[in-house]
C-alpha cells in the first residue's frame, strides 16, 4: 500500500509501507538488525541499500508509515524527539534567522533552542501562541524564519489557531512547524490546517508502550525534504532498527488506544473538577477550557493529557504525585499505562525560575488505558492525602 492511497486511518496505520518478506511471505516484516548491505559490485547497490546510517528498510518502512498518517510526503526517523528537531532546525535555518515559539513550551524543546543552538546564532522570541496579535507582532520583519508551535502545549494544553498562525507565517516567509506530539496524527493533522512541518516525539503516544525512543520530522516540501535528508545522513541520529520496528509495531495500534486515552481522559477531568482542593483542570475536551471551540474544530477528539493546579500550591501538588499507586511519577507521556508527573521540578526544570516557568502548583496526567474506575479510585486515594 502506497502512503497517498484513500484508505482509512486505521488501514494506513496497519498497512502503509508494510510488504510482506519476499523470500518467506512473512506477513510481518523482518527487523533488518544490520548495518552494512553487500553490494552486487562498485557502486552496484540492491535497492540502493548500502550502510544503517543512510538508510535501511525498517525504518523506511517506519518512515512511510508516518508520512502516510500525517499526510506527508516524506518522513524522517530519528532516535530522539530533540535530535528531530535539531535536525531539523539545522536543516532549515541559518545563524542569524529568529524562531518564535510557544512561551509554555516543552522545557527540552527550549532548552534546545536557547541554549544549545543560540551558539549557533538563532534567536528566538516566546510569546503565547493563543494570542494571534502577540505572535504577529513577535514575528520580525525579515528575521524570523520559523514558527513553533504545540498545539495542546505541555503542560498548560493551550490551542493554537494551527491555519491562522500559518498564515502570519507564511506572510513574513517563515515556516510553521507544529509539534504534534501530544494530539498524534490520529486525532490531528497540522499539514491539512497550512503547516510546513510536523514533529514527533515518537516515544510518546505513536510508539505507545514506552519502551522504544525517538523522534520524527514529516514535510510535504520536496526541497525541505531533501535538506532534512541529507542532515539525517550527515550527522547520523537516525532512529536504530529495534527502535523503529517496536514504533512500527506501536504506531499500528495508535487509532484505538487514542479513542480509549481520550476516553478515560475525558470523564477524569470531569470527575476532577468536582474535586475538593481542585484549583484548576486544563483539558481542552471541558466546555469551559479557552481552546475547547478551536480543539473541537481541529481535534478528532481531545487526546489523553491534562494538567491539574491545586489550592494547596506546591505542597499539595508533590504529596498528589507522591500518593498514587495506579498512576506512576515518571518522565515521559502516551504509554499505555497511566502516568503522573510534576513538571515543575521535572519535565520543565530547565525553565524553572524563568518567564516560561511552569506553575508549582500543576501537575500533569497521561491518562493510560486501565479501567476507568481504578483510575478514578487511584487518584481519589491520592486526593486524599490533601485532607489529612
Amino acid at each position: 500500500m502506497t502512503q497517498s492511497s484513500n484508505f482509512g486511518f486505521n488501514t494506513r496505520a496497519i498497512h502503509a509501507g508494510q510488504v510482506p518478506d519476499p523470500t518467506t511471505g512473512a506477513v510481518i516484516p523482518p527487523i533488518y538488525q544490520t548495518t552494512t548491505f553487500a553490494q552486487d559490485g562498485i557502486g552496484k547497490l540492491r535497492n540502493g541499500y548500502e550502510y544503517g546510517r543512510g538508510t535501511n528498510p525498517t525504518r523506511d518502512a517506519l518512515q512511510s508509515q508516518l508520512a502516510a498518517l500525517e499526510g506527508g510526503t516524506h518522513a524522517f526517523s530519528f532516535s530522539s524527539g530533540l535530535a528531530a528537531e535539531d535536525s531539523l532546525i539545522r536543516a532549515a535555518l541559518r545563524p542569524g534567522d529568529h524562531i518564535v515559539l510557544g512561551n509554555d513550551a516543552y522545557g527540552g524543546t527550549y532548552r534546545l533552542i536557547d541554549r544549545v543552538l543560540s551558539q549557533w546564532g538563532i534567536t528566538n522570541s516566546a510569546v503565547d501562541m493563543a494570542d494571534i496579535d502577540a505572535v504577529r507582532a513577535a514575528v520580525a520583519g525579515g528575521q524570523t524564519r520559523m514558527v513553533w508551535v504545540e498545539t495542546p502545549s505541555n503542560p498548560m494544553m493551550k490551542i493554537t489557531d494551527i491555519a491562522a498562525i500559518a498564515e502570519i507565517a507564511h506572510a513574513a516567509g517563515a515556516l510553521l512547524v507544529v509539534d504534534n506530539t501530544f494530539a498524534s496524527p490520529y486525532l490531528q493533522q497540522p499539514l491539512s490546517f497550512g503547516a510546513d512541518v510536523v514533529v514527533h516525539s515518537t516515544t510518546k503516544y505513536i510508539g505507545g508502550h514506552s519502551d522504544a525512543s525517538g523522534g520524527a520530522v514529516i514535510v510535504k516540501d520536496e526541497d525541505l525534504a531533501e535538506k532534512v535528508g541529507f542532515i539525517q545522513f550527515a550527522v547520523g541520529a537516525v532512529s536504530a532498527p529495534m527502535e523503529a520496528w517496536l514504533t512500527t509495531r506501536g504506531l499500528k495500534t495508535l487509532g484505538v488506544r487514542m479513542d480509549r486515552h481520550s476516553s478515560n481522559a475525558a470523564s477524569i477531568a470531569r470527575w476532577l473538577t468536582e474535586q475538593e482542593g481542585v484549583e484548576r483542570v486544563y483539558y481542552p475536551g471541558l466546555p469551559e477550557h479557552p481552546g475547547h471551540d478551536l480543539a473541537a474544530a481541529q481535534m478528532k477528539s481531545f487526546g489523553g493529557m491534562i494538567s491539574v493546579t491545586f489550592t494547596g500550591g506546591e505542597a499539595a501538588a508533590r504529596a498528589v504525585a507522591e500518593s498514587t499507586k495506579v498512576f506512576t511519577l515518571a518522565e515521559s507521556l502516551g504509554g499505555i499505562e497511566s502516568l503522573m508527573n510534576y513538571p515543575s521540578a521535572m519535565t520543565h526544570a530547565s525553565v524553572r525560575g524563568t518567564d516560561l516557568a511552569v506553575p508549582e502548583n500543576l501537575i500533569r496526567l497521561s491518562v493510560g488505558i486501565e479501567d476507568l474506575e481504578d483510575l478514578i479510585s487511584d487518584l481519589e486515594q491520592a486526593l486524599g492525602s490533601l485532607r489529612g
